[in-house]
């Protein structure tokens, strides 16, 4: 086979671009590209590795030989080494073997642009192309529509892993996903789903968030185009799909970015800014022109050739903040005296900036755990430009009051009150999500108080409450039908469950929550808005009652919600109401179908000119045990 032969598919302006860290599709230059040069098809080869003294590409075609493919330094000072590789072939096995200046340290690193890896614990990288033929052209040319924030957005969030298994334990293969789940989210009525992430990691226990390939969805279950399918049979299905992306950390693996040529090129130099004690990882240096370019090239990679229609971004808060899980003495301040990450906040305003302005109708969402401010706000009124977050403290009040037994809930009814103080100050996202049902915190339905009935009966006011809370919603696989124990990575969900009417009333009643969502406009299209929402009566502690208006644009179509959060029915329950006219029940937690007692109201009734709660009419409702209740005017 013939050796190394000098080409470059970079021009002057790519190499400027990189060096000033605005190159944001890096992957179109650097990795491995079939192509043809002078009529003889070959594999271009282009890494970044500014301390290596050589770089020899080794792989099953030259039976890893190092120096036998030695790559060709730029002249530029990029650090850029390349080369053309004459008949290398889609499927080749293939690293860098890299010799570094600084003391003859030897690597053997996997493609930071790989398209396709090893099937772990392999960990070579694999010659591949990104053909495919799309059929989503309906759902991408109505995303812009489909996806913005007044719209509903009702998330899956899925481990491809352990959402379902095969035979003797095997993974289901993206064909196979493709086929059941798209099937099954469409049944159940989310509009999204949120993939755990699908890049290449080394560690199943990880669960995916410690990547190693960062352009390759993982090998567990099949090629790139299998991923691909994947995505589009969702779009066919009007389903929109969400990455996890995590440009946090990354793992310490000898075949991974850390150490890459030498010297801490990816990860800061700095082990009190480059290295997480919580997850023993590594830490991107955000000020280095070159590694934010990595990462953002690689956000817009996952948009562009994959048509993810969203990204959430794992971690912020561990990102945002130099001391986070930090002791005094462990970090050093920002030039203000200061304990926020400048590189970080300044790079998370330049992702968002190029991917709301490449891309339509594709949301950012970040997981961000503090009170670290405007972070779903414009970058040019000050925010960090994300399209949500994740409403963490709303997620961890709600269930520390839900966990109560009910005859305590009326000394505690502010941890439900409490979130709408703050619930308009970002476009929250409210997550039930794999972090809460993990590590010994119970599965979501076991997190319930009482028997049976009343575990039950709580989980679907549970839901009720969350999908008629202001704010878009997050719900992790297994708990739509009250999945009873933990999750587990190494297995499927019990799917058997669903043989049991409380199993399957919970399925009901999430697939209808999902219907009411979508099709009341009260409830998404000023979910991030104050003007989206009203308290009727917050103050009844000791009846354990909530009752409350969504609004949408037309007041005609303005939803009444009240929420009784004991096992007492409440019959005659009176609640203000601002105009003439007839309330109907839509919706009832309590409802036979969905394992409940069948307390309602089934006739129309009619508002009363009797004051009531600071108005001038009012209503005399039932209230079933345990439950919310939905109506609408007629």
């Amino acid at each position: 086979m013939s050796k190394v032969i000098t080409h470059s598919l970079f021009t002057e302006f790519d190499i400027n671009l990189f060096k000033a860290g605005k190159h944001y599709q890096l992957y179109e230059k650097l990795g491995a590209h079939l192509i043809e040069v002078n009529g003889v098809k070959g594999v271009y080869f282009a890494v970044w590795a500014p301390t290596a003294q050589s770089v020899s590409v080794v792989g099953d075609f030259n039976y890893w030989t190092q120096g036998e493919h030695a790559l060709q330094v730029r002249w530029d000072s990029s650090g850029i080494w390349e080369g053309f590789i004459p008949e290398v072939s889609k499927g080749t096995l293939y690293k860098y073997k890299i010799q570094s200046n600084i003391d003859g340290i030897v690597t053997e690193k996997a493609d930071p642009f790989a398209l396709y890896c090893e099937k772990p614990p392999h960990t070579a990288s694999v010659v591949w192309d990104l053909d495919y033929n799309w059929k989503d052209e309906k759902w991408m040319q109505s995303r812009q529509e489909n996806n913005a924030l007044d719209k509903p957005h009702s998330v899956y969030e899925v481990h491809l892993g352990s959402w379902k298994r095969g035979e003797h334990n095997r993974f289901l293969t993206y064909l196979e996903l493709a086929d059941d789940l798209v099937a099954y989210v469409k049944e159940t009525g989310f509009t999204h789903v949120e993939f755990m992430p699908v890049m290449e990691y080394p560690y199943d226990p990880s669960w995916g968030y410690q990547l190693t390939g960062y352009f390759a969805p993982t090998s567990r279950f099949g090629k790139p185009q299998d991923f691909m399918v994947l995505v589009d049979k969702l779009h066919q299905a009007g389903i929109g799909v969400i990455l996890d992306w995590v440009p946090s950390h990354f793992p310490d693996d000898a075949h991974g970015l850390g150490f890459f040529d030498g010297s801490h090129l990816y990860e800061h130099p700095d082990r009190r800014k480059g290295y997480h004690p919580d997850w023993k990882s590594l830490v991107f240096n955000y000020g280095r022109n070159e590694v934010r370019a990595f990462l953002i090239s690689n956000a817009v990679f996952w948009l562009k050739h994959y048509h993810a229609d969203g990204l959430r971004v794992d971690a912020v808060a561990s990102m945002l903040y130099l001391d986070y899980s930090r002791n005094e003495g462990e970090w050093e301040p920002n030039i203000y005296g200061g304990r926020e990450n400048l590189d970080t906040i300044s790079f998370l305003k330049e992702f968002n900036e190029v991917i709301y302005a490449n891309f339509d109708g594709v949301q950012t969402i970040a997981e961000e755990s503090t009170s670290f401010p405007m972070v779903s706000r414009p970058t040019f009124t000050g925010g960090l430009g994300f399209g949500m977050k994740w409403m963490m403290g709303w997620m961890h009040d709600t269930l520390k009051y839900f966990q109560k037994e009910t005859v305590y809930r009326k000394y505690h009814q502010n941890e439900l009150t409490f979130s709408m103080t703050y619930a308009f100050t970002e476009n929250f996202m409210l997550p039930f999500s794999h972090d809460e049902v993990v590590h010994g915190k119970k599965s979501i339905a076991n997190k319930m108080p009482g028997d049976e009935w009343q575990k039950f009966a709580n989980l679907r006011l549970l839901y009720g409450y969350m999908f008629t809370h202001p704010g878009a919603k997050l719900l992790f696989m297994g708990s739509e039908f009250g999945q009873s124990d933990e999750w587990n990575f190494e297995k499927s969900l019990d799917w058997h469950l669903l043989q049991y009417d409380y199993h399957s009333g919970i399925k009901k009643v999430i697939t209808d929550l999902n219907q009411l969502y979508k099709t009341r406009p009260a409830l998404y299209e000023k979910q991030f808005s104050g003007e989206g929402f009203e308290w009727i009566n917050y103050s009844d502690h000791q009846n354990a009652v909530l009752s409350y208006i969504r609004k949408g644009n037309n007041p005609k179509e303005n939803l009444i919600i009240v929420g009784n959060f004991t096992q007492v029915v409440r019959e005659n329950y009176r609640i203000g109401i601002s105009e003439k006219g007839k309330l109907q029940e839509i919706f009832n937690s309590d409802a036979v179908i969905y394992g409940g007692s069948g307390v309602g109201n089934p006739q129309s009734l009619t508002i009363e000119s009797s004051p009531y709660d600071g108005r001038d009419y009012s209503v005399a409702l039932n209230l079933p045990p345990l439950s919310i209740t939905v109506y609408s005017f007629v």
